[in-house]
């Protein structure tokens, strides 16, 4: 009987410890491994890097759109560029030319 008691006397005295060392541990596993945790969060930026690498791509490809389509506006028409957009609309080429179709990456 003595024996009992002296295995309730400790487990009540080291109860609280073995508590909070567990509670210690279950946030510092989340604070890791958890939704919002160290690791979520570098997958976040390298996510965030790829969209970023991808806006600045497609600005860029914007970019150049935009300066191919000032070059037919009315005021400031370029013959050549007129020329190979009316080519293209109307699949139309001279006698003496030949043609290179290359194939383009569709989207």
């Amino acid at each position: 009987m003595t024996m009992l008691r002296e295995i309730h006397r400790r487990a009540r005295k080291i109860a609280p410890q073995v508590i909070a060392a567990c509670l210690v541990g279950y946030f510092a596993y989340h604070a890791v491994q958890g939704e919002r945790g160290l690791h979520a969060r570098v997958q976040l930026q390298k996510d965030l890097e790829q969209a970023e690498a991808i806006a600045h791509d497609l600005a860029a490809e914007r970019h150049a759109m935009e300066r191919r389509v000032a070059l037919l506006r009315p005021d400031s028409l370029d013959p050549d560029m007129l020329e190979e957009r009316a080519r293209q609309v109307l699949n139309f080429t001279r006698e003496n030319e030949a043609v290179v179709f290359l194939e383009t990456e569709s989207p």
